[in-house]
């Protein structure tokens, strides 16, 4: 409840600042202004009827359109807050030359100020308008394109030498749900196996939806290939679909994936062992089923490096005190539309990309799907192919 009320909370605040800007500083008032004025009502109810109705039978009509509106209110204010200061500069520089045009005592030409400040209005409103459908539409087409192939080279000391060039195709984010048919998943599939890896790892966020409403889409996965298995670690998504996980465990256990549920298992590769871990999501501890590191790393041999699969970039803060040499995440989107990757460092360590916390190293990858908009800007959809080097 808490947060559909923030949701309406926010929502209502936005497009209150959208009609000022778009409707009421740009007409006079009238019919269009009333038509409007309703039109924007309607677009505002839509967004929490999508967020709330996306996953029943009578929602799902709405959410290509909520979704895309939701795109659309994000960016035209964002344009509009941009253009906020040009505007106010446009307008003093109009009423400076106006003062200076009309002699000493003469009356000023309200009329053709009020013109002046409609031909502002008007114009910030046009640019944000295009600005937002172009933005909007660029973001749809990668969001819904092919997932980018990042290769990339993490170096860990004291890795024994013969586990050098272990490879781990790393997805995340799938976010199979309402707007994702099976070609997605079967896409996401097709480009792991071209990779070729050692072992596939999925690092949470698979499904927005139970396994009775996403099951079908979910199979292709039997197909996923590699060396060593594939394996999962559950993200906080999991835990916000009406049955919980644990449905979704046993039903990739079935499809040939391996769920890590605060635990480890050796990868032998060349002579050599590797330590693959997987814990829970943060989310889950409230419920007492969150993630456990003294029961996934408790006994471990200290000589063998460990790699974790764990959903939030923020796990490492607990990971590193384990003494873990690598840890794989996703969550994040890479903020998925830009600025919102402003906003994501408030809350986890790294954004996307390699990084280190408390000297573990931590990649994050940027997801292979979306969640909300079909949009993503600044942030395209990633597989990563991740090869493992010994370091000094």
């Amino acid at each position: 409840m808490g947060f559909v009320v923030l949701i309406v909370l926010m929502t209502t605040l936005v497009h209150y600042y959208l009609w000022r800007r778009l409707v009421r500083a740009t007409t006079a008032p009238g019919p269009l202004r009333r038509v409007l004025t309703w039109a924007t009502v309607v677009l505002g109810a839509l967004i929490p009827l999508t967020l709330v109705g996306s996953h029943s039978d009578w929602g799902r009509v709405l959410v290509w359109p909520g979704f895309l509106w939701l795109a659309v209110m994000y960016y035209l204010a964002v344009f509009l807050v941009l253009l906020e200061v040009p505007r106010a500069v446009a307008l003093a520089v109009l009423r400076r030359r106006t003062r200076v045009l009309v002699p000493v005592g003469a009356p000023e030409p309200r009329e053709e100020g009020l013109n002046r400040r409609d031909f502002v209005a008007r114009t910030a409103a046009a640019v944000a308008g295009a600005g937002a459908l172009v933005t909007v539409g660029a973001g749809v087409r990668t969001a819904l394109g092919d997932p980018v192939i990042e290769r990339v080279g993490v170096t860990l000391p004291g890795l024994d030498p013969r586990l050098g060039g272990l490879r781990f195709a790393v997805v995340s984010d799938i976010h199979l749900g309402p707007l994702t048919g099976i070609g997605h998943t079967e896409r996401i599939v097709r480009m792991v196996n071209g990779l070729q890896a050692d072992v596939v790892a999925i690092v949470g966020d698979l499904v927005d939806g139970t396994v009775a409403e996403l099951g079908p889409l979910a199979r292709p996965l039997r197909s996923l290939e590699s060396r060593y298995g594939s394996y999962f670690v559950i993200g906080n998504h999991e835990y916000y679909t009406a049955n919980g996980p644990d449905e979704w465990v046993e039903e990739l256990r079935d499809l040939g994936v391996r769920p890590l549920r605060n635990e480890r298992v050796e990868i032998a590769h060349a002579g050599a062992v590797l330590d693959l871990a997987g814990v829970d999501d943060v989310t889950g501890s409230a419920g007492g089923r969150g993630p456990d590191f003294e029961r996934t790393f408790g006994g471990r041999d200290p000589a063998r490096s460990a790699v974790l699969l764990a959903h939030q970039p923020v796990q490492a803060v607990q990971a590193a005190k384990y003494g873990v040499d690598l840890q794989l995440s996703g969550h994040t989107h890479g903020g998925q539309m830009v600025p919102f990757n402003l906003i994501v460092p408030l809350q986890q360590p790294l954004v996307s990309g390699l990084g280190e916390v408390d000297g573990t190293q931590v990649y994050v990858t940027r997801g292979a799907g979306f969640w909300g908009p079909p949009v993503r800007v600044g942030a395209p959809p990633e597989i990563t192919l991740l090869e493992l080097r010994p370091g000094g």
